[in-house]
C-alpha cells in the first residue's frame, strides 16, 4: 500500500487550524480570567465604597453626639419636663445607633441609607430642641432681668418707705417737742420762817423755786403736774414727795404741783419745799419734769 501524501497547501491549512484552535482556547481562558479579575475589583470597590460611607456615617454620628453634649448642661437646667424627655429620648437613639456602628460592620447599602435617614431625622429633632432651649433660655433671661428690675424697684420702694418712716419719725419727734411744755426764769432761794429771803442757806426754813411757763399753742391744755427735784451739793435728793414715771422707770421727787394750763403764759409759778435737814453751802441742782419730759436742769449756788 502506497503512502498517501498531503499537499503543502493541506499541511499549511492543518497547521493554521491547529494554531487557531490554540489561540481560541487561550483567548477563552484569558477572557474568563479577566472577567474574574474585573468582578473581584468591582467587589473590592463596592466594599471600599461601603466602608467609606460607613466611616462618613460614623463621623456624622460623632458630630451629632458632640452637639448633644454641647447642650447637655442647658437641657438639664430646663424646668420643662416635656422637652427634657424628648431630648433624652433623641440622645438615647443617637447612642444606640453609635453602638450599632461599633458592634457591627455595616455592609448593606440599604442599611446605610436607613441610618443616613435616621441621622437626618435626629438632626432635625436636635435643631428643634436647641431652638426650644434657646427660646427658654432667652425667656428665662428675660424673667431674670424682669425679676432683677422688680427687686430693684422693691429696694427703691423699701428705701423710700424707710426714708418716709424716718421723716415721719422726725416729724413726730418735732411735733412732740413742739407740744412739750417749756419753762423760763427758773430761780432758787432760801426763805426765813416769815417768808422773807434768807441768804444764809444754813438758816433757811424753806426753799422756793420760781419759774414761768410761756405760751405754747401746740401744748395740749389741761391739768399739768410739775415735779420738782432738788439735789444738794453732796448729790443727795432733798425731800420725798413720791415718784413719777420718767424714761421707763419711777424716780422720786422733792415736791410737786398741779397747774391748769390753757395755752397762755403762766408767770410766777412757785413750788415750796420745807427744810427738814441741815443744809450746807454749795451748788444745788434744780430739775423740773412733766408729761414724761425733763423741762429744765439748772445749778444754783447757795452761800452761808
Amino acid at each position: 500500500m502506497k503512502n498517501k501524501k498531503f499537499s503543502p497547501m493541506v499541511i499549511v491549512a492543518i497547521v493554521l487550524a491547529a494554531l487557531l484552535l490554540i489561540v481560541v482556547a487561550f483567548g477563552v481562558t484569558q477572557v474568563a480570567s479577566l472577567k474574574s479579575q474585573v468582578q473581584e475589583v468591582r467587589m473590592e470597590n463596592e466594599e471600599l465604597q461601603l466602608t467609606n460611607e460607613q466611616l462618613q456615617l460614623s463621623n456624622e454620628f460623632d458630630m451629632l453626639n458632640a452637639e448633644f453634649q454641647q447642650y447637655e448642661d442647658q437641657a438639664q437646667r430646663l424646668a420643662n419636663d416635656t422637652i427634657l424627655a424628648k431630648y433624652t429620648a433623641a440622645k438615647a437613639k443617637v447612642e444606640q445607633l453609635m453602638q450599632e456602628l461599633k458592634n457591627e460592620k455595616v455592609k448593606s447599602q440599604a442599611r446605610i441609607k436607613e441610618l443616613q435617614n435616621e441621622i437626618s431625622t435626629l438632626k432635625s429633632l436636635l435643631r428643634h430642641y436647641i431652638a426650644q432651649i434657646d427660646s427658654l433660655n432667652k425667656e428665662n433671661a428675660g424673667l431674670r432681668a424682669e425679676n432683677s428690675e422688680i427687686k430693684a424697684q422693691n429696694q427703691r420702694l423699701s428705701s423710700r418707705v424707710q426714708e418716709v418712716t424716718r421723716s415721719n419719725e422726725t416729724l413726730s419727734e418735732r411735733m412732740t417737742l413742739a407740744e412739750k411744755l417749756n419753762v423760763t426764769g427758773v430761780s432758787l432761794v432760801g426763805l426765813k420762817k416769815n417768808g422773807k429771803v434768807e441768804k444764809n442757806v444754813t438758816k433757811a426754813k424753806q426753799l422756793k423755786v420760781t419759774f414761768t411757763i410761756p405760751q405754747n399753742n401746740s401744748t395740749p391744755v389741761g391739768n399739768k403736774i410739775i415735779y420738782l427735784r432738788i439735789t444738794n451739793p453732796e448729790g443727795q435728793l432733798l425731800g420725798d414727795a413720791g415718784g413719777f414715771p420718767f424714761e421707763g422707770r419711777s424716780i422720786p421727787c422733792t415736791a410737786k404741783k398741779t397747774i391748769e394750763y390753757s395755752g397762755d403764759e403762766i408767770s410766777g409759778v412757785v413750788i415750796y419745799w420745807d427744810v427738814n435737814t441741815t443744809l450746807t453751802p454749795g451748788d444745788y441742782t434744780v430739775e423740773l419734769f412733766t408729761d414724761g419730759y425733763r423741762l429744765t436742769s439748772r445749778h444754783f449756788t447757795l452761800k452761808k
